[in-house]
């Protein structure tokens, strides 16, 4: 089953805060402030820091 819209509205991401969104046909969830994308994995989302890729394109962070 994949994310469920409702969870999707409550998600943000841990380090600034920001709404998420599904991307990569719905196998992660990206933040459009940090470019962080988390990863969904067994339809669960890992809203860990440590565990999130950052895309290439993205500003430096800090």
């Amino acid at each position: 089953m994949p994310v469920s819209p409702e969870l999707l509205e409550i998600l943000v991401c841990p380090d600034d805060h920001a709404p998420v969104r599904l991307v990569q046909e719905g196998r992660g969830l990206k933040c459009d402030r940090c470019h962080r994308v988390y990863p969904i994995r067994d339809d669960i989302p890992v809203m860990l820091i440590e565990e999130a890729s950052v895309e290439a394109d993205a500003p430096p962070h800090g």
